[in-house]
């Protein structure tokens, strides 16, 4: 210990180190007592450890869920995580150091997000070799642009978005009462390869008014992809889920009508996380987070100054298509 044989102060250690004095005035008595060998470290206090073999099963048995290892619902706590490595390998651990295990080895405390328990993932994965690739083939073949597109609703009742507040007081947002009153979105991020990305989309609004469609219909479908065709001014390999509307008799025989310049594919079935306009949706209502709307038009308008927006940020709706994992890559 340089700084005590040279005399230092025990708070000039205790600053020096950033330790408290109390810790310095006991390094200072064992060196009194036991010279440089009295104040040696003796290494961490001996935690159990995991070999890298260990780690490797535990983080698989992690990924198969809590409900693979019996407990009723799909939530991994600190608790469970210790019981699981004392099953698994008859190890102690405490519940600080689980979480400094898992802290260590990249896993966090997270929100989850939904996935239908109907999906199939092998159909998924067979479309993103099979679908999807053929749909960016004729893309490439024809010149043409990938659209994807999905709708969304909004009532007058907002999402829910984080705001700071005092602990312990839940912050309390007033926002309208349900009602029939709704605001409809239908989007459309647009790629081609060597051309910046597009949002083409459409809102509407429903106000409960007798014989007012409460969505969209196959006919504003048509209009939409109509006005893609025009503004991108090429051929569109149309990719949607397959959702009643999307299937109805008139967009057939449209589609059919139009296939000089309109291909279409659907997506698989409770895949909506590989569709890049769920992205763009989210994005949009994170921005009307906890908006107390006076009426209806008042959500429309922030809506559009989203999607207005979006259209002048090309890498974000990118980052939207990147964000599905569906491996499509366009080249700049």
């Amino acid at each position: 210990m340089p700084r005590l044989e040279a005399g230092a102060t025990d708070r000039a250690v205790a600053t020096a180190l950033r330790v408290s004095e109390r810790s310095v005035e006991r390094w200072r008595r064992q060196w009194r007592e036991g010279g440089a060998a009295g104040v040696a470290s003796e290494g961490s206090p001996g935690r159990p450890r995991l070999s890298d073999e260990q780690i490797a099963r535990l983080e698989l048995e992690l990924e198969r869920g809590p409900l693979a290892h019996g407990w009723v619902d799909q939530r991994w706590i600190l608790g469970r995580v210790k019981n699981l490595i004392g099953r698994l390998f008859h190890v102690s651990y405490t519940v600080e150091g689980t979480w400094r295990l898992l802290m260590r080895h990249g896993w966090s405390w997270q929100q989850p997000t939904h996935r239908a328990i109907e999906r199939d993932d092998d159909a998924v994965e067979l479309w993103k070799k099979g679908g999807l690739a053929a749909g960016k083939s004729i893309a490439a073949a024809c010149g043409g642009w990938i659209v994807f597109e999905d709708e969304a609703g909004q009532s007058m009742t907002p999402p829910r978005a984080r705001t700071w507040g005092r602990i312990g007081q839940t912050p309390v947002v007033r926002v309208r009462g349900r009602g029939s009153r709704r605001m409809s979105m239908a989007g459309m991020p647009c790629y081609k390869p060597g051309e910046r990305s597009r949002l083409i989309s459409s809102v509407r609004e429903y106000n409960g008014r007798k014989d007012q469609p409460k969505g969209f219909g196959s006919r504003d479908f048509r209009d939409l992809l109509v006005r893609a065709h025009i503004q991108l001014g090429g051929p569109i390999v149309q990719v949607w889920d397959n959702v009643r509307i999307h299937l109805t008799a008139p967009l057939r025989e449209f589609i059919a009508a139009s296939a000089d310049w309109l291909t279409v594919f659907q997506l698989p079935t409770n895949a909506t996380d590989l569709n890049p306009q769920e992205g763009v949706g989210s994005l949009v209502k994170r921005d009307i987070g906890n908006l107390a709307a006076a009426d209806l038009s008042q959500i429309t308008r922030a809506v559009k100054r989203k999607l207005k927006m979006l259209q002048y940020r090309p890498r974000v709706i990118d980052g939207c298509l990147t964000a599905t994992g569906t491996g499509l890559v366009l080249d700049r």
